[in-house]
């Protein structure tokens, strides 16, 4: 049973569950002592053991009941009646049917297919996956050849075999209809085995094609996601933002132990004659960074400032401030509505009252300067998202360069192509040596990497 339950805590890491090794061995002594026999109280058992939260708890009860279904080679009660008939009218075995060569007479398969021994089918499907190896199942497309590899530990070759000989044997008259319900005990053991099948995709390999379809969408373009992604990429820009707090919200102060403070150290022990009695050791200091951002929300550029905002606030722990501006032709603070309402409701709301119209970049940082200019200081990063694409109209690049000269950094989040940048209505070129960084962000993995160095230019020693 140790495997088996080895195996259990494998689909439950697979459905977000984490386990320690020491919760693992929690659970194994847990079971030593309440065992086996009832099934509602190993559920709590190990429910209690390795579930940490309500949304584990839930989690836990969709995979215990699906691990320990054992749904397969189940009868209804008509045939499970005429099996238990027959058992009663027969001590032994039932015979297999004649005109078998003599090497397919003590097939285990066979046997247990003539005596509709269901509960052996299943235990022996079980331990054919295992041996195969179908327990280790990444990818939906290994199901046909898994499949196949199952039942061939389970005698699949010798079924065929009798049933190609029993089609061969014209001198018995019963052979044929022998040889039939054998094709359907063949067609039988492929529907059983591929529904086993699905049953250990979803616990085992349903996380790696979750992985799989993260991947593409973390370097897929975020002009490019489609609506129907819009909530898996969500909760990747939550799972990068989260990565990234616990990353960098820690202790104000880290002392970097074995490096000395030697001014430090030498000021403090002044009154003993310098002799450092009293060491100090360097330390790294570790501000919460202050960052205005700034977006564009005309139609071009709308998909990205959507998810530059949910992963900025989904960095609460770890920003100190956080202001959030958006504009199309003219400036307003959007800090309100994403603070009181979620992001998926919020964007839209924005978009609906600010985006989708002409872009004018010039009386939006006008806006700026004369509303909201005083949140801007040494301490504070302004983030730009726009492709700086302003219609012809005056770009007031004296406003660029008095951010520039008001902020501690100014970083431009382009997510056209830099080759696209300074031509048609593109001001780029013009706007870019007042930013301390510009550079192209098309995909959630180079937002993702701006974030992170922002985050770290707060990190002095």
């Amino acid at each position: 049973m140790q495997e088996t339950l080895e195996d259990f805590f494998r689909a439950l890491r697979a459905a977000d569950i984490p386990i320690s090794p020491a919760e693992a061995i929690d659970a194994h002594l847990a079971v030593d002592s309440v065992g086996y026999s009832d099934r509602t109280l190993l559920k709590d058992t190990l429910c209690i053991a390795l579930a940490k939260s309500a949304a584990e708890t839930h989690r836990f009860d969709d995979c215990f009941d699906m691990f320990f279904a054992r749904d397969e080679f189940k009868s209804n009660d008509a045939e499970a009646g005429d099996s238990e008939s027959k058992s009663e009218a027969s001590d032994g075995p039932a015979p297999l049917p004649k005109g078998l060569p003599q090497e397919l007479q003590n097939s285990e398969l066979l046997q247990m297919l003539a005596d509709g021994d269901r509960e052996g089918l299943a235990q022996r499907m079980e331990q054919a996956a295992r041996e195969s190896g179908a327990m280790n199942i990444r990818y939906v497309t290994q199901r046909g050849l898994l499949v196949r590899r199952i039942l061939d530990r389970m005698g699949l070759r010798e079924l065929e075999a009798a049933i190609r000989a029993l089609n061969q044997n014209e001198e018995n008259a019963g052979a044929g209809d022998a040889a039939q319900e054998l094709a359907q005990a063949r067609q039988d053991l492929f529907q059983e085995a591929r529904q086993y099948l699905d049953r250990l995709y979803e616990l085992y390999a349903r996380p790696y094609g979750q992985q799989l379809r993260e991947e593409f969408l973390a370097e897929t373009a975020l002009s490019a996601v489609e609506m129907r992604d819009f909530e898996r990429m969500h909760k990747l820009v939550r799972k990068m933002a989260k990565k990234l707090a616990t990353r960098y919200n820690r202790r104000r102060k880290q002392t970097r132990r074995g490096v000395l403070d030697v001014r430090r150290t030498l000021r403090r022990n002044m009154a003993n004659d310098g002799i450092p009695f009293d060491t100090v050791w360097k330390q790294t200091k570790i501000d919460r960074p202050r960052i205005v951002v700034i977006c564009d929300v005309s139609r071009s550029v709308a998909a990205a400032a959507r998810f530059l905002l949910l992963f900025l606030y989904s960095l609460n722990e770890v920003i100190a401030k956080l202001r959030a501006y958006a504009f199309s032709d003219h400036m307003s603070e959007i800090s309100g509505i994403l603070e009181e309402k979620s992001v998926e409701v919020a964007i839209p709301e924005i978009l609906d009252k600010i985006g989708f119209r002409p872009t004018d970049y010039g009386q939006s940082f006008a806006d700026f300067e004369e509303d909201f200019g005083d949140v801007i200081d040494r301490k504070t990063t302004v983030i730009i998202l726009g492709d700086g694409r302003s219609n012809h109209n005056d770009p007031r690049v004296d406003l660029m360069r008095w951010i520039h000269d008001r902020a501690k950094a100014v970083i431009w989040l382009n997510p056209e192509p830099k080759t696209f940048w300074g031509t048609g209505d593109s001001e780029m070129l013009r706007y870019q040596p007042f930013c301390h960084v510009a550079t192209v962000c098309r995909t959630v993995q180079d937002l993702e990497r701006i974030i992170d160095d922002v985050l770290k230019s707060y990190i002095r020693a």
